[in-house]
């Protein structure tokens, strides 16, 4: 006789409490020290520099490949909204719903181990699937009307030229990224062969971790001739990492196009939404995209109050 769950309760999927590394501390853009810097940091209310929020990634990695095996690494997506900052020594846990049925999508979140919530957004896979957390998220925003530091931007916006990328295992990645893949392989939070110089993956040859290929969309983002007003300190509020024909591959060459699809600001940041699009070097066929919330402190850039009062 076939053997049937009867309940249609929710069920829960977790890993095991993890302290990610600090990767960033010495991290630079525009000539001085960024949000990860700890006295940077202090100096706008937080108590030490934060952990990138795409680390945490990773822990989610494990439970969606066991939901959805390869196809997660093929075309999954994870969308997500950063909630709390993690500093250093501090300890996350990643959970995610088990999908019921046909569903492709589930909502997933992380907390730490005093019960803080780090994140929460959604997890899917296929190409067609529910709206994403930050599908949802830029559906809710407000038009952005007074506007300091983003003053000379506008939505639709394009980076200054196709940026080419590559991440080996030794291969620097500037002064945005101060280490290299061998090194965040060495502290990262989930360690797996397909990641590895072997390259024992399914494809047969190592790919990507998640959270690096945040970094492979970002290492050269300086090359965008963003119209930003300067000097300001940003972090990552928003991130949607989305396959379309993937994985992608260590050592090989990608195309990188970017665009601006939304502008927004809170009472504490001013913020630009860019879409990058990763694309075959040779046949610039579409692979994955990597969606970004940037949200600029307002504090952090000299003279905005008064500015603001002559608007």
């Amino acid at each position: 006789m076939e053997q049937r769950n009867p309940f249609d309760t929710d069920l829960v999927l977790s890993g095991p409490y993890r302290a990610p590394k600090q990767m960033l501390a010495t991290q630079q853009y525009d000539g001085h020290k960024s949000i990860h810097d700890d006295k940077t940091a202090e100096k706008l209310g937080l108590k030490a520099g934060p952990i990138e929020g795409p680390t945490h990634f990773t822990q989610f990695v494990p439970l969606l490949a066991q939901l959805w095996g390869q196809e997660w690494f093929e075309t999954g997506r994870i969308s997500v909204h950063f909630k709390n900052m993690v500093v250093e020594g501090e300890e996350v846990k990643a959970f995610t719903r088990v999908p019921k049925a046909e569903q492709t999508q589930v909502s997933i979140a992380a907390k730490k181990r005093e019960g803080a919530i780090v994140l929460t957004g959604t997890a899917s896979v296929g190409l067609q699937s529910d709206p994403s957390e930050l599908d949802k998220r830029m559906g809710r925003l407000r038009p952005a009307e007074r506007l300091i530091i983003l003053r000379d931007m506008n939505v639709g916006d394009r980076g200054a030229k196709t940026e080419r990328v590559r991440m080996d295992f030794d291969g620097a990645l500037g002064q945005r990224y101060p280490f290299t893949l061998a090194e965040k392989l060495a502290v990262i939070t989930e360690r797996s062969p397909w990641h590895e110089p072997e390259g024992a993956s399914p494809w047969g040859r190592p790919i990507i971790p998640l959270e690096m290929v945040c970094v492979l969309s970002e290492y050269t983002s300086g090359e965008a001739g963003w119209k930003l007003r300067r000097p300001h300190v940003g972090l990552f509020a928003d991130l949607e990492i989305g396959m379309l024909k993937g994985p992608l591959f260590v050592g090989q060459d990608y195309l990188l196009e970017r665009q601006v699809v939304a502008l927004s600001e809170s009472p504490r940041t001013e913020g630009f939404w860019v879409t990058t699009r990763i694309l075959d070097a040779e046949t610039n066929e579409p692979l994955a995209y990597v969606l970004l919330h940037h949200a600029i402190m307002k504090e952090s850039f000299p003279g905005y109050d008064e500015e603001l009062k002559t608007k």
